[in-house]
């Protein structure tokens, strides 16, 4: 579970900051601004995805290792 945690932590936040990385230098990076139900959101979107990334690895953390 804890493993699970990590991976899907660190996807969240390989698409949290590339978002925000397109929304303040305008690269063409990330899935965040190619999602057209985000339309105006996109850097609420991938905000919330680092917020919820560094959860996930708090939540990693403090499970048990074995």
């Amino acid at each position: 579970m804890r493993k699970l945690l990590e991976v899907v932590g660190c996807i969240a936040l390989l698409q949290g900051v590339p978002g925000l990385l397109h929304e303040f230098t305008h690269w063409h990076v990330g899935l965040v601004q190619r999602l057209g139900i985000l339309d105006g959101y996109e850097v609420y979107a991938s905000v919330t995805l680092v917020v919820v990334a560094f959860a996930l690895f708090a939540a990693a953390e403090s499970r048990k290792s074995g």
